[in-house]
């Protein structure tokens, strides 16, 4: 830990601590500011993203798109809704992070294991975990952890993680930043801390195209795996993409590719429905920048890396456990119908899953009535209970108007969608080199959450409780007893 510098606060400012919602605002507005100005690409995506929003608005009557019309949701989340991508090499690294995270009011939400799509990481996605805190700005960041365990080659895994300890991705002024907002603030950063926190957080994320390895080693991680390559060879855990919410992603995708834009081949995720669940992903490839390595006699030798891509996502409505079920089911049996095919075609595995998913309900109506989606309720144009002659159910007031449902948006990730973006970025040939070159293995959900220092939430408790809080404000209203409503 550096040594203790002095931050000077005026008198009547030390209670001044500034709204946790309004500072992840302030962070995510910088971090876009820094990717649009690294990645330029990203501002041509940000205005691709932004008409197919507006059109979809002002022109679609799914109700999803009413709900987002009539403040249910809030369409000013659109605006400023992004998902942020960082790769971490160390525990130390990803404790750090959270309590980073933790002061712009992020937790850490759900376990991922990526390593069965032969990538050597899992993760979990910090996110905001209240109805009020997701409405007000929903920032999220998928951070995956390295998981060097999984590398075969003890050379290459030797080597990253002697680069790995080496390294400090966080300036002494932000680490004494965190101390003093944990220790004196109650978690807080107040109002003459921003201006320092925010820039210095950027340092962490920020692109510096210069490695801290030489080429040699570069090139030596990069054949065992990539991903490995990004994750040890620079100073930053540098965003890898940020990624803005569309409402209409086939879209969205049309016009990217009508912008000459380098787009992945298919989109990532569920099927298109009349009634979207859980989330679909597309991106334009990879860049390949220009880097520095370190040589011999201080001289500089020039290469290249590709890892910052720019993605798009559509959210739709988060799946209960059943749904969820539901989902898997199908989704290996279209995956098992691709495997099995003896002619590849880049549009087969779309066709499997629109065939499998027919069985999925597709209207709001099934999906509620078969517990397969979570909802809020809210209170609907008619209040006459009087009119209800049978016991009072959620199902009864629903039919009578009395309440109305939305669909609760999925704030989450699928970590084979995830996988498949990665792999889209790695290539073809590098994908399946990669493969090879991790052991087999299972999830390690308890390692994930000791190098965290906290176990991850459960997302199903987190959307169950939201869905369960609406309507007991709704029995709190119409003066009914809350055990009516609930499940």
């Amino acid at each position: 830990m550096p040594a203790r510098r002095q931050i000077q606060l005026t008198e009547d400012a030390k209670n001044d601590h500034v709204d946790t919602d309004d500072l992840r605002t302030a962070f995510a507005l910088a971090m876009s500011s820094m990717y649009r100005q690294e990645v330029p690409l990203y501002g041509s995506l940000i205005s691709i993203v932004r008409a197919v929003n507006n059109e979809t608005l002002a022109n679609s009557s799914e109700p999803r798109i009413t709900a987002l019309k009539n403040g249910h949701v809030g369409t000013e989340r659109l605006e400023l809704e992004r998902h942020g991508a960082i790769r971490l090499g160390t525990p130390y690294e990803l404790r750090m992070i959270r309590r980073m995270f933790a002061l712009i009011g992020l937790h850490p939400v759900g376990y991922y294991d990526l390593s069965e799509a032969g990538l050597p990481m899992h993760a979990t996605s910090f996110r905001p975990t209240t109805t009020r805190a997701l409405q007000r700005n929903p920032f999220r960041v998928f951070t995956t952890l390295l998981r060097p365990e999984l590398l075969k080659d003890g050379s290459s895994r030797d080597m990253a993680l002697q680069l790995l300890a080496r390294r400090n991705i966080f300036s002494p002024e932000l680490l004494e930043l965190i101390e003093i907002a944990e220790n004196e603030q109650g978690g807080r950063i107040r109002q003459t801390q921003v201006d320092l926190f925010i820039p210095e957080a950027m340092k962490t994320f920020g692109w510096k195209p210069v490695a801290t390895a030489p080429e040699n080693i570069y090139q030596t991680l990069k054949r065992e795996h990539p991903i490995l390559a990004d994750i040890a060879c620079f100073q930053t855990s540098h965003i890898n993409h940020l990624t803005p919410r569309t409402l209409d992603i086939a879209s969205a995708q049309e016009k990217m590719k009508a912008a000459g834009l380098a787009v992945k081949e298919r989109i990532e995720g569920p099927p298109a429905r009349q009634c979207p669940i859980l989330l679909r992903q597309t991106s334009f490839l990879a860049l390949e920048e220009r880097i520095l390595f370190p040589g011999n006699d201080d001289r500089m030798a020039e290469g290249f890396h590709k890892a910052r891509f720019g993605e798009i996502e559509e959210r739709g409505a988060a799946v209960t456990p059943e749904g969820r079920k539901l989902y898997d089911v199908l989704l290996a049996e279209a995956m098992r119908e691709t495997s099995e095919s003896t002619t590849p075609d880049p549009n087969e595995h779309d066709r499997a899953l629109l065939k499998a998913f027919q069985r999925y309900p597709d209207t709001w109506t099934e999906l509620r009535e078969q517990r397969l989606v979570y909802f809020t309720f809210h209170r609907g144009p008619n209040a006459d209970l009087s009119a209800l002659t049978t016991n009072v159910t959620r199902d009864s007031l629903l039919a009578a108007g009395i309440l109305e449902a939305v669909p609760i948006t999925y704030e989450d990730f699928l970590p084979l969608s995830a996988a498949g973006i990665f792999q889209s970025n790695l290539g073809a040939s590098s994908t399946q080199k990669a493969g090879a070159a991790i052991a087999k293995t299972h999830p390690d959900k308890s390692g994930y959450e000791n190098a965290l220092g906290c176990p991850v939430l459960d997302l199903d408790t987190l959307y169950r409780d939201a869905q369960n809080a609406s309507l007991t404000a709704c029995a709190l209203e119409l003066g009914l007893n809350d055990r009516a409503l609930l499940d």
